[in-house]
This record gives structure tokens, sequence and C-alpha cells, in this order.
């Protein structure tokens, strides 16, 4: 079977949610992806950075198979002799007292928003059904009903309602909003991610989030990060919070917390959140099971021990620095953090970013547009400079091209 074979079978068989580039993957390793033809390519897209670790790496891959051979399962209705180390690794690693472990960055989410929703009632004294959630306009939280509602993005909430109410939407990077949203008595959390990524890698002035913080303790709200794409390395620290030295109230991770190999998602907050939840009142059938708890600490082990954030701060620096000195008029932006990066694609001649991905693709290296005009560009944290610079130059011969064309 070749590449047209196995996207019809997707095209008959699987829902139309997802618009691929016209590539079909068969093998991954380090920062590398190979397709169903033999063809290499640089990876720069990570799985939405799900594989900040590069593809397969041995360790966790390692980890994984040993465990699987012995117990994967149990279900939280028993305990199991990997989940307390992993809680024990996770939390000493992150520190905080206490982990909620789930599966997806949606499910991790979701558990956020009721973890602060028990905690507005139980601890604040808000009344009953009127805490409420400030969220930034922009967001991606996930596309459950719920988060979806938090959305002003009509391609995510458009023909899904009715919506979940309680959320009040500000402009993100406005700390001017924030604190009028702050003076509601009502209000619970505010729920941010440190660098918007779907948006296009949208990255915030430096000290909003530190500013954000305090005014949030100010008024007993709980600062809220969902890090499921930031943190874990991506943006050059271990957290983008930790660029402003900051610790979440609640800290949402997902993504590179398997190093791409299975859905974990972790909720991380101390004891005076996390403990007004009680038993049967959240949970997840695979949340915190053996072979998640022995992946994730492999996966943890590999960013520290490989001093993944270093690289990622680093060489994002010079990825960004390279790509600024692509001479074309369709590069109008490059912003980013660590390797957590993107380009605003100004379209030329009808072309625009999806053409410039598909021209990457030709040339050997895969990302993909979102918003309809930005690329971004997120490589396995493996990366060296050696390939950094190759790939800029895959990326400035794709862009040259379009243009000309």
């Amino acid at each position: 079977m070749l590449t047209q074979d196995f996207i019809m079978l997707e095209e008959k068989y699987g829902a139309h949610n997802y618009h691929p580039l016209p590539v079909v993957l068969a093998k991954g390793e380090g920062v590398y992806l190979w397709d169903v033809e033999g063809k290499k390519y640089f990876d720069f897209l990570s799985a939405y950075s799900a594989v900040n670790q590069g593809h397969c790496h041995p360790k966790i891959v390692d980890a994984m198979t040993e465990q699987a051979k012995t117990l994967t399962l149990t279900s939280r209705a028993f305990f199991n002799n990997c989940l307390g180390p992993y809680e024990k690794f996770i939390t000493e690693f992150f520190g905080y007292e206490k982990i909620l472990p789930m599966n997806s960055g949606a499910e991790a989410d979701e558990t956020a928003l009721k973890l602060c929703r028990r905690w507005a009632y139980d601890k604040k004294g808000i009344a009953e059904n009127e805490a409420k959630i400030i969220v930034c306009e922009g967001n991606f939280h996930g596309r459950t009903i719920t988060v979806i509602s938090m959305s002003n993005d009509p391609d995510s909430y458009k023909g899904f309602g009715p919506y979940t109410p309680g959320f009040i939407k500000i402009p993100y990077n406005d700390l001017n909003a924030l604190s009028k949203a702050l003076e509601d008595p009502d209000v619970a959390g505010f729920l941010v991610e440190p660098i918007q990524g779907e948006a296009g890698v949208v990255v915030p002035e430096e000290g909003y989030l530190s500013k954000a913080y305090a005014m949030c303790k100010s008024k007993n709200v709980l600062f809220i990060a969902d890090e499921v794409q930031t943190g874990l390395a991506r943006t050059g620290k271990m957290l983008a919070c930790d660029h402003e030295g900051i610790k979440p109230d609640i800290l949402i991770l997902g993504k590179a917390l398997s190093g791409g190999t299975m859905p974990i998602s972790a909720v991380l907050a101390d004891d005076d959140v996390m403990l007004v939840i009680k038993p049967g009142e959240h949970g997840s059938t695979f949340g915190g099971n053996p072979l998640a708890s022995k992946v994730a600490v492999a996966a943890l082990q590999v960013l520290r021990d490989e001093k993944l954030s270093e690289n990622a701060d680093r060489l994002g620096k010079i990825f960004r620095a390279e790509v600024s000195k692509i001479k074309s008029d369709m590069i109008e932006l490059v912003r980013g953090k660590g390797l957590l990066n993107a380009i605003v694609i100004k379209p030329k001649n009808g072309k625009e970013a999806w053409d410039v991905c598909l021209r990457m693709k030709e040339n050997g290296l895969l990302a993909k547009p979102t918003h309809g005009h930005i690329i971004r560009f997120a490589p396995p944290l493996v990366i060296t400079e050696e390939q950094v610079l190759e790939a800029v130059k895959i990326i400035e011969k794709s862009i040259l091209e379009i243009s000309a064309s």
C-alpha cells in the first residue's frame, strides 16, 4: 500500500474531524519521521509538543515495554505498586503536595475546572453554582463541551451549544481587563496558557504572568496554568511559568508527560485545593494506571537528565535568529520562546501558510499551519544545533520557492 491508499482508507472509514498534511508516517526516531515510501523528514511539530523527548526514546520505550509485560491496568478500585512511587516522584519534581492523574490534556483541564469550582464553594465561600472562572480570548484547552464554552473560535464552538456557563472571557495579555474581572466576588479562578500555542505561539509581555499571579493572590483567586503544550522543557524552562518564577495554584500537564507513547496527563495542587475532591466525585478508569505511572517517571527523568530545557533555550534563540535572516516578504513576524516558535505568513500570489507547509514537506520538513496564516515550529527537544541549521535551510528554501511561484 502507498500513501494515497492509506489516505483513502482514512477518508472512507474515519470521521472527517482533521485536515492532515498528505503524508503517511510509518516510523519515527529522535527528530526524524519516515513515510510509507521511506522518505525521511524533520519533525517540526512533535505531535503538538507531545514528543519533546524525541520519537521512540529508548529509555521511555524500555520502561513501557518492561511494565507492559507485567501489569498494565487495575483501575483505581485497587492499589497498585506503581502509582504511589510515581505520585511521590512527580510531586517532588514540581514541588506540589498532591497529583490527580488523568489521561488526555482535555481531561486534565476539566479536572482543574472541577477542583476550582469545588474549592470556591468549600473554601472561598461562594454560593453554590455561582462560581466563575476567568479565561482568555484565543485560548485552546481542548474540545470538550465545557472547554469549547470558553472559546471564541467558531471552528471550536459553533453548532455545539448549549454551552456551559460560568466563564468570563477577557483579552489575553491584558492586565487591566484581568483587574476588572477580578472585582467580581464570585470569581474563583483564572485559567491561562503561559504562551497560547494553538492561537499561533502568542507570547505575552514579560511580567504578565507574575503580575497576573499577584493580582489573583490579592483577590483569593486560584491561578491555574495550562502547561499541556508549554510545559515539560518546551519553552526553555521545565515549565513556562518558571520564566517568571511563579508556582500556579493548579498546574495542568499532559502531552510530553509520556514522551508521546500513550495518553498521560496530570493535575498538581497542594492539599488545600486537591483535597476538596472526595472519593467517588472524580476519576478515570485509566488514570494513574501502572503502565502510565512507569512511563511518566521515565519521561520526566529524560527531560531532566538530558537537560532538554537548556537545549530548548539555547537552540530556540538560534532558530529565531536564523529564520529572521530569511529575506522574504511572506514572513511577517517570527516569535516564540525556547523551541516553541511560529512564523506569521503573509499571503503572496494566492499562496498561503498551507502551501508553504506542503512545499516544506516536499523538501523534507513537516510542520502545520494554525489559523490559516501561522506556522508552528516545535521540533523534538533532542535536536542538535547542526540539525536546527539544516532545518532552517529547508524552511528558507521552501518559502523562497513558494514566493517565486
